[in-house]
């Protein structure tokens, strides 16, 4: 539903931006139907904190896929992440690897999508950007939901959710959470503009805190106490992260100061 918003693209295309965008839309539509089935087989809480991992997979592709050099301090950051997502997932109540999987696979998806997004933003802002994006990976997720679905789409999906909540609410709450779906992701690509993508990483880590705790607070999500721990350790690595980025960024600027 959040690809009908992306309607606004004003700026040209060309061949070669467009040729740059189509992976990038690919992984966009890839990196969100792979979350959905996440959400779908465990616990909203346990997807995010598998998702916590972001800032790990951006860090490789930076060095290893980009050439970008990642000091030690920061990977060494990013260690309690790893650790603590292990912890949580050893004893996740909700635990599958389906659920397991298809987070990792929508990790892997978005760490693509910023950094190849990011530098397609040299030619276009961040706006025109994510509406192509979008625009395209519609196209990409038809095909697939008309071979994997199908009429079945119709006569299970929307007739159940309907003969569930009513029509109106359906329609509502559908336009809703495209409505909202597409701010979230407006806003996080206007953001990818203005920072690199392993901060950009970092703050998606910060949103998941508020994910996780909305979610076991508003929806009863049952966690563990090792789940609980582990959670925690994640967070505070990326706060650890989030810290030493502040701390060397600050030094960089007093450098060209001096």
């Amino acid at each position: 539903m959040h690809y009908l918003f992306a309607v606004y693209c004003v700026q040209p295309i060309d061949s070669n931006l467009l040729k740059l965008l189509i992976p990038v839309a690919v992984c966009h539509a890839l990196g969100h139907v792979t979350s959905n089935v996440s959400f779908a087989a465990v616990a909203v809480s346990f997807t995010h904190t598998i998702k916590a991992l972001e800032p790990f997979f951006n860090a490789a592709a930076s060095q290893f896929v980009l050439g970008q050099s990642i000091p030690i301090t920061l990977w060494l950051s990013l260690l309690p992440v790893v650790l603590g997502v292990s912890m949580a997932s050893l004893t996740e109540l909700s635990f599958n690897w389906t659920g397991f999987i298809s987070a990792m696979i929508s990790n892997i998806s978005f760490t693509y999508r910023s950094l190849y997004s990011k530098k397609a933003m040299t030619d276009m802002d961040s706006t025109n950007i994510y509406a192509y994006i979008s625009i395209i990976a519609l196209f990409v997720c038809i095909p697939p939901a008309i071979l994997v679905e199908g009429p079945q789409l119709i006569k299970h999906g929307f007739n159940d959710a309907i003969a569930k909540v009513g029509l109106t609410k359906f329609i509502s709450d559908l336009f809703w959470v495209g409505m909202f779906y597409h701010l979230y992701n407006q806003l996080a690509t206007n953001t990818l503009e203005r920072v690199a993508p392993l901060t950009h990483a970092v703050g998606n880590v910060l949103k998941r805190v508020f994910v996780i705790g909305f979610s076991i607070l508003i929806f009863g999500n049952k966690i563990s106490t090792q789940t609980g721990i582990g959670t925690g350790i994640a967070i505070a690595g990326v706060a650890t992260y989030s810290y030493i980025k502040a701390k060397m960024e600050e030094e960089k600027r007093r450098g060209k100061a001096a």
